[in-house]
Order: structure tokens, then sequence, then C-alpha cells
């Protein structure tokens, strides 16, 4: 891979590729991230704004509570005058630990009224996973569910917290529906009797006995709203630290590049986890920025329920990641449901096979587009046009108001990145309103991340054509070196997701005593196919250098994947790298 320096580079003029409409820049507005919700509640105080859905049934029904624009606004004024009365301070860490429910977006703008910093936390984590969050943010207040109260009392002792607030995913609901849903979430274990205690609060006992708003707070735009841990799928989790000025700039970004969207009126599929960057943007932040009615779904991975929400409240709006796509794709019944209601999709987190969004628009006559982000980013960089050009396997053009250079993988003499020449592969940077702070408590990766001029190193190897539309080509530590050779995973799997029995697939690296590393195939078929390994192969070499084609192929009933639904290949290669290192023990003793 050439690093040379590229001293005549011109980045291309990438906003004429925009559609019709779009600006290349815009006058970003500067205030406060829970006003967001406040202005919007002041222009559609009636509208619904959030759906809780926990369980569809049988003609139409569904166990379901609805709250409007005023109704949350409300709900959230109340809650920051509670922290605010237990004690919360202006820059106080605050975690949630919630899935997709109510109480988790009034949480979310209450901390923020109360001049709090917002930490998510992913609700499945174990103890070990909690204390390493917790106690990296120093958050003292936890909002969380009764049947999670445990795995916070364990690490409790090791902890600043002076506080944990406690809610139920039921707490919502409406009493019949309530008493139907409370059996079954007490059997899944998200829902326990906690004893009373000087530190445990009631959610909605808070809410009931708080003033009805709470102490104004100092505004800074360039002060903390948001801790956003990255997913650790790389290493140990560091905190981004996202201003007021990153999320409501990447809001206004995200806003003019949807044409189509009317305020008021689109009707936002909240199945991706708020906890989760892309999910808390693209969903919850985007779809109260425009007045939306946000249905919540706490568990992503009921296809069938997802398709009969579609078809039942015409939703027209559906961020997700590629393994929620291709389960409808592959559903038994999805031609059994109208789901023409869907306008507009966009598709982040890992990367879109071509052939999983054809397949979607044909089943909905809506866009599917594939974009890019991470959580330094807050989380949206780039995308493409939801009704202009876009390219096969392409992650789009840099977003209005955002810059984006491919540089060398390694510095020159004088410590500087070059660009790389249009259509060569380098490192992906990005400049914007949007790029994060900096890391929590790490100046040591913050200067490796963030340049001299603000721009945020991603660690992704990208290039860009002449058209400015950017290629991820994959990962630096994903990157693929057997015998010497540069074997990028994305285009194996690209083939792999070719074969007609191919249902999901993801390509690693594993240790290989010949070549260093060779490529292994984990491929999930389709209900009801069969294929051996020499299948594959024989496949891939139709269309794939030699070196490129997978040394070994492992079928598997599943993969490994992120409460997102984005496949964990450090998983997989550390589980290659233990059986390896089992296989030598054994030798060894024998």
């Amino acid at each position: 891979m050439s690093t040379a320096a590229a001293p005549d580079v011109t980045l291309p003029d990438w906003a004429k590729q925009y559609e019709k409409g779009v600006p290349a820049t815009i006058d970003l507005v500067e205030r406060p991230l829970y006003r967001v919700l406040d202005d919007t509640a002041t222009r559609f105080p009636e509208k619904t704004a959030l759906r809780l859905i926990l369980k569809t049934l049988k003609y139409g029904l569904a166990v379901q509570s609805a709250m409007t624009y005023a109704q949350l606004q409300a709900a959230s004024d109340r809650l920051a005058a509670a922290l605010q009365g237990l004690g919360v301070k202006p820059g106080d860490r605050v975690a949630i630990i919630l899935p997709n429910i109510p109480q988790q977006v009034i949480s979310y703008f209450g901390i923020l009224k109360a001049g709090g910093v917002v930490i998510n936390v992913n609700p499945t984590y174990t103890p070990r996973e909690l204390l390493q969050q917790l106690g990296n943010s120093g958050a003292e207040t936890v909002i969380t569910l009764s049947g999670l109260c445990s795995r916070i009392d364990e690490i409790r002792g090791q902890l600043p917290l002076k506080r944990v607030i406690l809610t139920d995913i039921v707490d919502s609901l409406p009493w019949y529906w309530k008493l139907l849903a409370a059996r079954q979430v007490r059997a899944s274990g998200m829902m326990a009797d906690v004893p009373p205690a000087p530190h445990i609060h009631k959610f909605d006992a808070l809410l009931a006995s708080a003033p009805t708003s709470p102490t104004p707070v100092p505004f800074d735009p360039d002060g903390l709203a948001l801790i956003q841990y990255s997913g650790g799928t790389t290493g140990v989790p560091k905190g981004a630290m996202l201003t007021h000025r990153n999320l409501t700039s990447n809001l206004q970004q995200s806003r003019v590049w949807l044409l189509d969207f009317k305020d008021g009126q689109e009707v936002v599929l909240g199945a991706l986890p708020f906890f989760h960057v892309y999910g808390m943007t693209a969903c919850m932040l985007l779809g109260i920025y425009t007045g939306s009615e946000l249905i919540m779904v706490p568990d992503p991975r009921q296809t069938q329920m997802i398709l009969e929400i579609i078809a039942q409240h015409g939703v027209s709006f559906y961020p997700g990641v590629p393994a929620m796509y291709v389960a409808i794709n592959n559903h038994p019944r999805v031609k059994e449901y109208n789901l023409h209601s869907v306008k507009y999709c966009l598709s982040g987190g890992a990367s879109l096979p071509i052939q999983v969004s054809t397949r979607f628009e044909e089943l909905t006559g809506g866009s599917l587009v594939e974009g890019y982000g991470l959580s330094e980013c807050s989380p949206v960089a780039a995308a493409n046009p939801m009704h202009g050009v876009k390219r096969s396997g392409s992650i789009g053009l840099p977003i209005p108001n955002t810059r984006i250079e491919i540089v060398a993988l390694h510095p020159d003499e004088q410590g500087n990145h070059p660009l790389m020449p249009l259509g060569e592969p380098g490192e992906l940077v990005i400049y914007g309103p949007q790029v994060m702070k900096g890391y929590w408590e790490n100046p040591e990766e913050t200067a490796k991340s963030i340049n001299a001029r603000g721009g945020l190193h991603t660690g992704d190897i990208a290039r860009m054509e002449e058209d400015g539309y950017l290629y991820i080509v994959d990962r630096k530590k994903d990157l693929i070196i057997a015998s010497g050779y540069n074997i990028v995973p994305r285009e194996v799997e690209e083939v792999l997701f070719m074969h007609p029995k191919v249902l999901e697939a993801i390509v690693a690296g594993v240790p290989d005593p010949r070549r260093g590393e060779t490529v292994k195939a984990y491929l999930v078929l389709k209900p009801g196919e069969k294929a051996t390994v020499e299948e594959i192969r024989d496949f891939c070499k139709q269309h794939l250098a030699p070196y490129k084609v997978p040394s070994a192929v492992d079928f598997r009933d599943s993969l490994p994947k992120s409460l997102v639904g984005k496949v964990l290949r450090r998983l997989l290669v550390e589980e290659e790298i233990a059986k390896l290192a089992a296989q030598e023990g054994s030798e060894t003793k024998s």
C-alpha cells in the first residue's frame, strides 16, 4: 500500500453530488441539547412523542403505552427538578442503564436539564463491564431497572455511587397492560423486588413529588452533554466526550440530508438501542427534533413484531444495521405485510451488501442507503443521498459542514500524514462540528486520535473517488496479512453474500503457522439450505484471487453480535487464538 506524499492532491467538490436542495454548509444554531425537546413540545404539544410496544397481539392489538410531547416535556422537567433535589449538580455524571422505554428518554433530557452529563450504558453488561464504565466516568447517580439492581449492588462498594433510581419496563403501561406484561417481565429477570435503602429511589415517586420545573443551569455550547463509550470491539472502551454543540450540530446536519422529511408527520421506528450512539441520534434525537412519533421497541431481534409494527403503524423512517434488514428480507412471512409506508432507511454499524439493500427496496419501495459514523463523531459523518446517486459499496459523501480527508497510514519525516491521491487507500480523517472534544480522562488517546487541526483519525482505511464518494476498505486492525499479502475482509464478505445459500457472513484473519494469518469465513446459511466447505471455496475461487479465498469455512447457526446487531469479529478471532493455545498446550503435555 503506497504512503507516498501527494502534494498536488485537491479534494473534490463532493457537494456537487448532493441531492438538489441539500446545502454544502448550513448556519448552525447553538442551543442546549434539551431545547430540542422543549422546542418540539411547543410546536407539537399534543402529537404522540413516544409509543412503547412490548408485544403485538391478534386483531391489531398491542401491549403498549403512548406519551405526547407536552407530557414528555413535563416529565423531563420534573425529573430534572428531582435530580437537583437529590443533590445532582452541573457537570455531575448520571448513568442511564435502560432499554428502549419512555423512562430512558425522560431520563436523558431530565439529566441535561439538571445540568448533568449523560452516561449511556448497555443494560446487558455484566458487573465487570459496568464497573469499568461507571468507575471511569465517576457517575454518582444511576437510573436503571429494578431487575438490574443486584448487578449494581455487586460493585457499589468500588464506585462513588450515592444514589440508585429504579424503574420497571411496565411502569409506563396502562394498568390493564401492566397486569398482562408484569409476569413475563419478572420472569425475564428484568423486574425484581428491591428492599428499601437510603440510596434507593423510585422513579415514579420522584416524578410525583418533584416540583414542576428545575432550577435553570448555565449553558455552555462546549460543555459536556454526554460521555459515550465506544463499543469496545477493538479494546477497552473509551469515553467520547460529546458537547451540546457536537450533538445539536449533528442533528442539524442530519436533518437537511432528509429533504422529504415532514416535521410532525413522520413515524420513526426506534428498534436500535438508544444507549448506542447510532440509535440515540438517528432514532431518538432526530425523531424528537422533527416532531415524529417515535415507536420504541426494546428488543430489535423480534423480526415478526417489527413487520407487524411497520404494517400497522405506518413507519416511514427505519434506521438500522444490515442484520436487521437481512432478517426482514429472509423472514418467511414477509410478503404478507404491507411495508410500503417505509420511505427512508439509513444503514450503519457494518457494511451493507448490495444484495441486501436491493431486496429490501423491492419489498418496501423505500430507499435504503449506507452511511458512516462513530461514537467520536456524534455519530454521522457521511451518507449516500437518500434519493440521489448512491454508489454500490460506498458509505456516500461527507455531510454538510464536514470535511473528510484520506491520509497516509504512516507519518512522513516531519510527522505529518500527507493526503493520498484520489482513488488510493489511506486513513479516513474527519473535520466538523460533530467531532468530539476528546476522550474522558484519557489525554494520551485523545492526542493519538485528534490532530493539531482538530481532525479525528478514525482508524478506518478508506478511499475517496474523484466525485467525492467514499469507500471503506477496512479497519487498520481488521486487515488480514497472509504471506505478505494485504487482504480486505469486506471484499471477501461481499463475494460470500453473493452465494445464493448464504444468509450471513463474516471473514477474519486467524493465526496460521505457515502464512502468519489466513482467511477464515464464518457463515450462517439460509433456512433449509446445506452447503459444503468445498462448495463455498469453489464459489470464492470464481470471484477472488487465490490468496483471498478462505482457507477454512465454519458453518454456524448464528454469529456473535452486539445488541445493535454488529457482528463481533474480535470474538471470533479470540476464539481461534484460544483454540490454538489449547492445542499447543495439549501437544506440550503429550
